[in-house]
């Protein structure tokens, strides 16, 4: 027998890498947020606004950039996308006004919104539907990588060449992931490196074969509206809208929760937030095996993935008492924190193949981008809150008020999200377009 080939496997990479850069960009603001803090006289409500400014724009950005990857495609799609986030990232050099800063956030939070909906659509481009979650863990494993290597190298390069080097250093890593594309991508049709085991091999799933004899057609008529109708694009968005804000603050407060809570600064953390993003990449090629093993074994596809779903929701409850634990020993709350982060991009790697299970490639980018947005707009409203509670609260013995409270929000939301979705979309069925 013929080996099938592994080529989409190169393309994996491709998206990992991209994936990674994608958030170290947006992670170096919370570990400059120091010396921000003292040149523009920031409040922790000041810093809340300025994420929210990000997540605002991501947001709002993420509807239309799923359907400009729709209509563009994801070669060319993807460059664009790429080329100008890094642009987006290097200008926050010039800042040096808190007006200033908010526009440059918009703009980098407009500018990434690219990357999940041109991610995604390029798995279901290039997988059959089993290897979908495991190729999406390994990709969105690009998200921990970023958020590592950020903390071991970010505040040692604000030290040495301040913080408006530090951005444009890491903005330019771009540039060099751009010319890995345009050599080693296309799409499955157009690739003359893929072998014909492996052609067949992508396009394995029967109940797709209909979805590829109209791809053309489907391309041009189909529009938000119509994806507006089924409940499996709100099942979707209502999973993204309880739990990505979850992952922002992670991203954009641990290192102030660390300084509170424990007095770290600069460069001291550097290890601790390193180690959470380290936990989780784990969570993330893990969460997305789990369901291709229960299938492998002979379960249903959509049952697979919600029984992974549910085992991830379950895991992030710990964290509800992090802060306890971390009274006694605060590696013992780092741990926890990183056993969350790691259930969030577990549960994160099949909420995104959900969609690719759910609808025709030609609409996966605009799914994708649907359920950004409510993620996006979740986040902000985590981030709002976090604002106003961290401002509010004071310390009580070793817990700080606010952030307990919305530690408890991270540990629950992801069993809400799971009970709305299963009533919505029981058999996850799917879509069949008009």
């Amino acid at each position: 027998m013929k080996k099938i080939g592994n080529y989409r496997w190169i393309i994996c990479g491709l998206l990992f890498f991209a994936t990674t850069i994608n958030y170290l960009d947006r992670a170096v603001i919370s570990l400059v947020k120091e010396y921000l803090d003292t040149e523009f006289t920031w409040t922790n409500s000041d810093y809340a606004n300025i994420t929210i400014a990000f997540q605002a724009a991501y947001a709002f950005a993420m509807i239309f950039a799923g359907r400009l990857i729709d209509w563009l495609g994801t070669k060319t799609g993807y460059a664009i996308a790429l080329v100008s986030w890094s642009v987006a990232a290097m200008s926050h050099f010039f800042i040096k006004t808190n007006l200033g800063f908010i526009f440059a956030r918009i703009g980098l939070g407009v500018t990434e919104s690219g990357n999940f909906p041109a991610a995604i659509k390029t798995v279901s481009e290039w997988f059959p539907k089993k290897e979908r979650s495991f190729a999406t863990g390994i990709f969105n494993a690009g998200t921990n990588v970023g958020a590592i290597i950020a903390p071991l190298s970010v505040p040692f390069i604000a030290a040495e060449f301040g913080w408006r080097l530090t951005f444009l250093i890491i903005g330019a890593f771009g540039f060099i992931w751009l010319i890995f594309w345009y050599l080693f991508y296309d799409t499955p049709k157009r690739q003359k490196r893929l072998s014909k085991e492996e052609f067949d091999y992508i396009h394995s799933d029967l109940d797709e074969v209909a979805d590829r004899e109209k791809e053309t057609l489907k391309d041009t008529k189909t529009n938000w509206f119509q994806l507006l109708k089924f409940k499996q694009t709100w099942a979707f968005a209502l999973g993204k809208f309880l739990t990505d804000g979850v992952w922002w603050f992670y991203l954009f407060w641990l290192p102030d929760f660390l300084n509170k809570q424990y007095g770290l600064t600069k460069t001291d953390l550097a290890m601790p937030t390193a180690l959470v993003f380290i936990i989780a990449t784990v969570g993330s090629v893990y969460g997305g095996w789990l369901p291709l093993n229960f299938i492998t074994k002979g379960m249903a596809v959509f049952k697979a993935r919600k029984t992974a779903l549910l085992i991830y929701a379950a895991c992030a409850l710990p964290v509800i008492i992090s802060q306890y634990l971390g009274g006694f020993n605060m590696w013992l709350a780092v741990l926890m924190i990183g056993f969350a982060a790691s259930a969030h991009q577990a549960w994160s790697a099949n909420l995104f193949t959900t969609v690719s299970d759910m609808f025709p490639k030609v609409t996966v980018g605009s799914v994708t981008g649907i359920g950004g947005m409510a993620g996006g707009v979740g986040g902000m409203l985590v981030s709002f809150a976090a604002g106003k509670l961290f401002d509010h609260y004071q310390g009580i013995g070793h817990i700080q008020t606010g952030y307990y409270i919305v530690f408890m929000y991270c540990g629950l939301a992801y069993l809400l999200a799971w009970t709305l979705m299963h009533f919505l979309v029981p058999r996850m069925q799917r879509v069949v377009l008009d």
